[in-house]
């Protein structure tokens, strides 16, 4: 089933998006300063490409006041913006039975794009 519900995503709009991640993440790459947050876009990337059978998990291999530190710049600078956006298409795709799947989907992507330092998508 998540096979399917991946190929759907995909199709309808998860490829465009991986590549907005994967685009954001090689120009942060580019100044020394924003690898971190650029390695950061290619995981959501990667995670956009096919959420459907992963969760949200804390990978406990960081330091976390770093983490919190990274998350918190994160979250200025960019992550509110992405977190709203997968709310906004989320609550849109939920107004249906049929995109309610995928709207929980744009959930589970909100909540790593809130805080990606210290959380993987497994």
């Amino acid at each position: 089933m998540s096979l399917i519900g991946n190929v759907i995503w995909i199709i309808f709009g998860g490829f465009a998006a991986c590549l907005g991640y994967i685009w954001g993440g090689l120009v942060l790459c580019c100044t020394i300063v924003g690898i971190p947050w650029g390695l950061q876009c290619f995981k959501i990337g990667i995670a956009t490409l096919a959420p459907f059978g992963k969760t949200v998990r804390p990978n406990g291999g960081s330091i976390p006041g770093l983490s919190c530190l990274l998350n918190l710049i994160w979250l200025v600078f960019a992550g509110l913006w992405i977190a709203l956006i997968h709310l906004v298409f989320g609550l849109l795709l939920c107004i249906t039975i049929i995109g309610i799947p995928f709207g929980l989907q744009h959930f589970k992507l909100m909540t790593l794009s809130l805080s990606p330092f210290g959380y993987d998508l497994m």
